[in-house]
């Protein structure tokens, strides 16, 4: 169930450099940034200790329009985020798989959602 809701690509980089390579991927594939949110820094501040894990928060101006004019409530699943973490000593890259927001938002064609994931996945995959 897990596969069908995200996708996730490990890599034999260090959590640091996953997270420079992500963001330079997003860079290269002309998608905006919107912030990273380091969940283990913030957890620790309030005492939690965690493994690594940041969010980056991103956006595609084209998409964003698309989507929003066919259902604002689509808004619930924006920014697309990728996440970096340590997964049992080695270091991912995950993100929700976009093309499943055609079963939960009417308006929103699969076709359409699969151009988003399929950038989202190339975004990735470039990174590990």
């Amino acid at each position: 169930m897990q596969e069908e809701f995200s996708y996730v690509a490990e890599t034999s980089k260090s959590f640091d450099e996953a997270v420079v390579s992500l963001l330079s991927s997003i860079d290269k594939k002309g998608w905006v940034i919107f912030n990273v949110i380091d969940i283990s820094e913030r957890l620790a501040a309030k005492g939690f200790k965690h493994s690594p894990i940041k969010i980056v928060e991103i956006c595609n101006g084209k998409y964003a329009n698309y989507f929003l004019s066919k259902n604002r409530y689509v808004s619930l699943c924006m920014p697309c985020r990728i996440n970096v973490l340590e997964d049992d000593g080695k270091v991912k890259i995950a993100s929700m798989r976009p093309s499943i927001m055609s079963k939960f938002f009417s308006g929103i064609e699969e076709q359409e959602a699969e151009a988003v994931e399929k950038d989202i996945i190339e975004i990735i995959d470039n990174a590990k």
